[in-house]
This record gives structure tokens, sequence and C-alpha cells, in this order.
């Protein structure tokens, strides 16, 4: 099977997150890293790394139930490797603008707890609508199981009294173990309603 329009969405992926991710990160890394929650004193709490442990198990079982992704899930190859480097820079850059930019904005303007979460959770499943260009049925799926995902992240996000790094953690394992399969079974138009 030609791959070529997997490496091309992945290396695009790998483009536009990863110039923001290194422009950030080379600008301040000290800063750019405690933004993110990776040092001591804001790396989460401990039940919000075991949500974030939880909430991969459960979204790989459920994604896994699709034959490309169970098939591509750990499987060692060329796409695997562009796979987790763009893994890197999607789970960073998804979860400043989905967690830490609008809960905290909505958090700012005395918004809800459960509204931020509602909100926060909506907006990631609607640019997710993306993957129904090709295939309505695959972009309803996609905005069912990622609105569900943001949720559990939003809640990940409140948990760790608000530090990315485990949302970036899980966000990053999902996206590394799931997308080669998802993109294969999207180009392949294998991706129905969920």
């Amino acid at each position: 099977m030609n791959k070529n329009s997997v490496y091309i969405i992945l290396i695009s992926m790998i483009f536009l997150w990863g110039s923001f991710v290194l422009v950030s990160f080379f600008s301040d890394p000290k800063g750019f890293i405690s933004y993110l929650g990776f040092t001591n004193n804001n790396s989460g709490t401990t039940l919000s790394w075991a949500l974030a442990l939880l909430t991969v198990i459960l979204y790989c079982f459920s994604a896994a139930k699709i034959p490309d992704v169970k098939y591509y899930m750990f499987r060692i190859d060329g796409l695997k490797v562009v796979a987790i480097l763009a893994a890197v820079f999607a789970g960073i850059m998804e979860e400043v603008i989905y967690r830490k930019w609008i809960m905290d904005y909505l958090n700012a303007q005395d918004f809800s707890v459960i509204l931020q979460v509602i909100i926060s959770g909506l907006a990631f499943g609607i640019i997710h609508l993306l993957w129904g260009i090709k295939n309505i049925k695959a972009g309803v799926n996609a905005f069912i199981s990622t609105s569900i995902l943001g949720f559990a992240l939003a809640i990940v996000y409140l948990v760790s009294e608000r530090s990315l790094a485990p949302c970036i953690v899980a966000h990053f394992i999902i996206t590394a173990l799931i997308e080669p399969g998802l993109l294969i079974a999207a180009k392949n138009d294998k991706l129905g309603y969920w």
C-alpha cells in the first residue's frame, strides 16, 4: 500500500506544530518547560497522572477496535518513527491551545469548571472534524471520540492543578500509538461511525 499521503500529513504536522514548539523552546527554554508543567513545583498531582494513564488505556483500547489502528499500534517502522515525532509536537501544541489557552481564558472570565471542560472538549472535537473531508462518517466519529478525549484531558488538567505535563504525556502516547493506523484507515476509507 502506498503510504505517501500518510507521510505527507504527518510531516505537515511536524512542520506546523514543530515550528511553534521549537521557536518557543529556543526563545526561553526554562520558561517554556515551566509553562508546560515539566518542573518539580508544577508537574501535576498523583491523581492527575493516574487519570492520564487511565485515559491513555481506555482511549487506545477503544481505538484498537479499528483493524488498522490495532495493526500499527506497536509496529515499529519508518511510519511509526515519523508519527512519534509528530506526536511530540501535536501533544504539546494541542494541549497548550485546548487546555491551557482555552481553559485558562474561560477561568479568567469566571466560567465554571464544568463549562471549561465542555467548551475545551467540544473545541478539541470540532477541529478533528477535518477527518471528515473524505468521509462524513469519519468526521462524525472523529468529533465524537476526540470530544470525549478532550473532556477527559480537560479533567486531567483541572485535577493536575492546571499543569499541562500529564495532559501532554497522555496526548503524546495516544497519538504515537494510534495515529499511523488512523491515518491509514482514513486513507483507505475504513473509518465509519464510532
